[in-house]
């Protein structure tokens, strides 16, 4: 297997580590919400998660903001898919990215970073990138991940069940 073949199959279990993790701790809370998913990941961490709209910045649709006793998100007031920005910056908090103030990411939006979070290719740009866009490709695939998991949760009855049921298939 190839270094780069290596690289992304540690990054998939990785990601799929900690959507499993926080899977399994929003079934011990019977979290079945995305909002109840984030409470018990704060209850987990013992470190408070608000959730909160505002205007933001062209092309900015969420964000994590870190402060000594407490995490915000805070996503735009007129998202498409807020779960889905929600989840992304949920896993900023999972992943314990570092992040950026907010007035260098309002200036590196452009059109090539929105055809990057499209793009397919998304990871191996990622590790050639370096340690920023590794944590939005983190980001972005827990999400994806999480919001598909979710669904499989709401879709077959109550959480607890639907992950101890996954858990003895392997």
């Amino acid at each position: 297997m190839t270094q780069s073949r290596t690289q992304n199959a540690r990054a998939y279990r990785r990601v799929a580590a900690a959507v499993d993790a926080v899977c399994a701790v929003a079934a011990d809370a019977d979290a079945t919400t995305l909002e109840e998913v984030v409470d018990a990941v704060a209850a987990e961490r013992g470190r408070p998660i608000e959730i909160a709209d505002a205007d933001l910045g062209p092309g900015v649709c969420g964000q994590r903001r870190y402060y000594p006793t407490k995490d915000i998100i805070v996503l735009a007031s007129a998202l498409p898919n807020r779960d889905h920005t929600l989840a992304h910056e949920l896993g900023h908090i999972v992943f314990d990215h570092e992040g950026a103030p907010a007035s260098e990411v309002t200036l590196e939006v452009s059109d090539e970073l929105i055809a990057y979070m499209l793009s397919q290719r998304a990871h191996q740009t990622a590790l050639e990138d370096g340690e920023d866009d590794q944590a939005e490709w983190e980001a972005e695939t827990f999400a994806a991940m999480l919001m598909t998991r979710l669904r499989v949760f709401n879709s077959r009855g109550a959480g607890v069940s639907v992950l101890r049921f996954d858990e003895a298939l392997g």
